[in-house]
């Protein structure tokens, strides 16, 4: 079981990470300046930014755990009920979010920790 302060090591934990309040309620992670999660201190939740198809395979594996992004669902962002999935799982997305926001060459030079 994951929780939100999970995200927010595992996000501040990548190169170049930020976390910035945004919209006085949303705790923002971001990559110079471009958001790859999104959730709230406190939350049971996080939007996580991926792939159409990868957003597809998670809710077709896993409908209780995960659902479309509100607003950005469509470009393939997905929500995780936190207390749903383990942290490995977690981490593996959060880092594949940073690396499709990173710039290419620092997602790149990026080995995570093993």
């Amino acid at each position: 079981m994951a929780t939100f302060e999970d995200v927010r090591a595992i996000a501040m934990g990548l190169p170049e990470a930020e976390e910035i309040l945004t919209w006085g309620t949303d705790v923002t992670f971001r990559v110079r300046s471009k958001i790859f999660a999104i959730g709230a201190d406190g939350s049971d939740s996080v939007s996580i930014k991926a792939t159409p198809m990868s957003q597809a395979d998670l809710i077709e594996h896993d409908p209780e755990s995960f659902r479309p992004s509100a607003y950005v669902g469509r470009y393939g962002w997905v929500t995780a009920d936190l207390a749903r999935i383990d942290g490995e799982l977690l981490r593996a997305l959060i880092v594949e979010a940073w690396r499709m926001t990173a710039p290419k060459r620092l997602a790149a030079s990026f080995e995570p920790p093993t």
